[in-house]
């Protein structure tokens, strides 16, 4: 088990979120976060990568106890994840081989030619090896999430928290995002937590569903 949260509150703002949390997840696993616009479902992520703090009840997050996470132990735990966000907040001034050579470089890979092995293994994952040279600005939103994703493999991570990962993407894009997502995950084992508002995503690619209502999270199963 990567993640097992039991009896957990999340404030944002000394405002309860969400209430006696119970969440766990296994290696390898595909989760949904549904629910409305302010349910929790992105501060929940946040928890889980250090950036908002947890109380009550027990918390192991790739074995890091998380009610009593410092500051100094974020790098490390961070590390073991890769992070994909909604807005992609990638550098649009650079390319995106530079895009990933600083997150490689960030995070302690000190051989340029490592580096530059990495950045082809995982623009081959998301087939973009072509864009390697490319400027951020100069690729299609659905190319610039396939970027993203990319760089969250760059350090074979354990689990991957996308956060509205389709959220400004057509159908069409959104789907192949999915796809690629789960791809990933079958092919490596890699857990992927992901948010979203758009439920025929665990029709098509099926998987643990959570919802966050009334300041709760209540679960259902879809069976692969």
């Amino acid at each position: 088990m990567i993640l097992n949260y039991k009896d957990i509150d999340i404030y944002q703002d000394d405002q309860l979120v969400l209430g006696k949390v119970n969440f766990s997840v296994e290696e390898g696993e595909m989760v949904y976060l549904t629910g409305p616009v302010g349910s929790g479902k992105s501060s929940l992520l946040k928890t889980i990568y250090g950036e908002l703090p947890v109380e009550g009840g027990k918390s192991d997050v790739l074995g890091f106890n998380m009610l009593r996470l410092k500051t100094k132990h974020q790098p490390a735990l961070r590390r073991q994840m890769g992070i994909v966000f909604q807005d992609f907040q990638l550098m649009r001034d650079r390319s995106v081989a530079r895009n990933l050579d600083f997150v490689l470089r960030s995070t302690g890979w000190k051989k340029k030619a490592e580096r530059e092995k990495r950045i082809e293994e995982v623009l081959d994952m998301v087939k973009l090896s072509d864009k390697k040279d490319k400027f951020i600005y100069e690729l299609s939103g659905g190319e610039q999430q396939r970027i993203c994703i990319a760089r969250a493999l760059l350090n074979n991570p354990k689990v991957i928290l996308a956060d509205e990962p389709t959220g400004n993407l057509d159908s069409e894009n959104g789907e192949l995002i999915l796809a690629l997502l789960d791809e990933i995950r079958r092919q490596n084992n890699t857990a992927v937590i992901l948010s979203t508002h758009n439920m025929q995503w665990p029709e098509y690619f099926p998987g643990t569903v959570y919802r966050c209502v009334d300041a709760q999270l209540v679960t259902d199963k879809n069976e692969e």
